[in-house]
């Protein structure tokens, strides 16, 4: 118990929810979910992740986070608590945050770019053509801003579990909701007409996102969309990155886990989906389905040339979106560095403050080289699943399409065969917590999750095709 105290604890359930719900919603649910959903036909992919949200990404989240209380440990050293020989997938569970560090703030260093462009005023500059790839390929300018990123977030880390993390989500997620819910209602209200005539509206782009369309789908097809669906919840969730489970650790013994994992779960889906509505009524309004496969390009090059075509509230609008994305990538960021500075913590015993400023060193360091990647460092290589990639492609590769997956796999061979799911149920129920969701725990935890992780580990290194 005076170790427990030692590392810090959230005051309560609050505390932790809104921590939890700050990591799992960052870039993964404003950026990604939307450019995903988009180019998966909205509906269907919408339809194949809530229904993976309830049981898939259910059974991870719960695993982790009763993994971490159970133990009061980082990922580092928690596994080795759990089984003494099942500790290696603590080491690839920490190497997860410790390779997304230092690009993610490279982002967060684009976002608050775009931030400061909209808010002096400039988003026309940002919507012309080749605006985006001008300024990832210049040498200072990415770097200073990857480093303003990173130095917000060490500051958050630096305060502690009570002063920083906690006070800060407390802050923020409120903020960043509102924010969400406002832009997503006035993007259902706009309406275009094209060079052609036709006339579309945000509720007509509403239909096509929420809507499942089957037509002409084949089996390949939708597994497709449901792989993609299912690595979306890794960034959505925040799972097999070592994140829950330090978060989980903070956690009061009376706290309730399930009552806690339904909320982040709500909120992370809630948000996910309104991040959608927000962004893809949008690009239908303006530029119809061709708009709809633009891909990763979607934030930082179509969005800027919507928000132009707004006319002056496009400025206003694109302002407040990308002061919302700063807010997401600055609580997934926090969580990502807490992962890797607590890890350090439990295993090297050295304090808080001499760990971030190490994992901050190691950060400027790293996201520079990603930052040059663009330009002095700038190669091609083609992953093993077809993708050309820059260094900050690698990176995610490695850890997002290699090591998530891995560690996602190992956890649930760990838990559903060798420890027993009734090592989390006995954590989930201790204080008289009843586990609503138990069979179904023990059927995805067992069977059904490392089969369909097994499946993904294969599609991302490029070993099996989904046409």
């Amino acid at each position: 118990m005076e170790k427990n105290t030692k590392r810090g604890n959230f005051t309560g359930q609050l505390g932790f929810v809104l921590a939890a719900a700050g990591s799992a919603v960052g870039l993964g649910n404003i950026w990604r979910f939307p450019y995903l959903a988009a180019k998966d036909g909205g509906g269907v992919f919408l339809l194949c992740y809530v229904v993976l949200a309830l049981t898939f990404g259910f059974t991870l989240l719960t695993t982790e986070i009763a993994i971490g209380r159970k133990t009061a440990q980082s990922p580092l050293t928690a596994y080795k608590k759990i089984h003494p020989k099942w500790g290696f997938i603590g080491i690839f569970a920490c190497l997860v945050p410790i390779i997304i560090l230092p690009y993610y703030c490279s982002i967060g260093g684009w976002v608050l770019k775009y931030l400061t462009v909209f808010l002096t005023g400039g988003g026309t500059a940002a919507a012309r053509e080749g605006y985006f790839s001008g300024y990832i390929s210049g040498i200072w300018q990415p770097i200073g801003w990857m480093i303003v990123f990173l130095l917000l977030t060490a500051c958050v880390v630096y305060s502690g579990v009570n002063k920083g993390i906690e006070s800060y989500s407390k802050v923020l997620m409120p903020v960043l909701l509102m924010l969400v819910i406002g832009i997503s209602v006035f993007s259902l209200t706009i309406s275009h007409t094209d060079a052609q005539g036709v006339t579309r509206t945000g509720l007509q782009g509403l239909k096509v996102y929420l809507i499942p369309d089957f037509t002409g789908m084949t089996f390949g097809k939708f597994w497709a969309i449901l792989i993609d669906a299912l690595g979306q919840l890794f960034y959505s969730v925040s799972v097999a990155m070592g994140i829950m489970i330090t978060y989980g650790s903070y956690t009061k013994k009376e706290t309730n886990l399930i009552n806690s994992i339904n909320q982040i779960e709500f909120f992370d889906t809630l948000v996910a989906m309104l991040a959608g509505m927000m962004i893809i009524p949008a690009v239908y309004t303006f530029t119809g389905m061709e708009g709809m496969s633009v891909g990763p390009g979607l934030m930082f090059v179509s969005l800027p040339k919507i928000f132009e075509a707004m006319g002056k509230m496009g400025g206003v609008i694109g302002t407040l979106f990308f002061l919302m994305v700063a807010f997401a990538a600055i609580t997934s960021s926090v969580s990502i560095m807490e992962a890797v500075v607590s890890s350090i913590m439990d295993r090297f015993h050295f304090s808080r403050k001499k760990s971030t400023i190490l994992v901050t060193i190691y950060a400027i360091l790293v996201g520079t080289i990603v930052c040059l990647g663009y330009n002095l460092l700038y190669f091609e290589f083609r992953l093993p699943n077809g993708a050309v990639a820059q260094i900050l492609d690698i990176l995610d590769y490695i850890s997002n399409n290699c090591l998530m997956p891995l560690v996602a796999m190992f956890t649930c061979v760990l838990i559903g065969w060798i420890v027993k799911p009734k090592t989390i149920i006995d954590e989930v129920t201790s204080g008289g917590y009843k586990f609503q969701r138990r069979t179904l725990y023990i059927i995805m935890i067992k069977i059904v999750a490392p089969v369909m992780l097994f499946v993904l580990l294969l599609q991302s290194v490029g070993l099996i095709h989904f046409n």
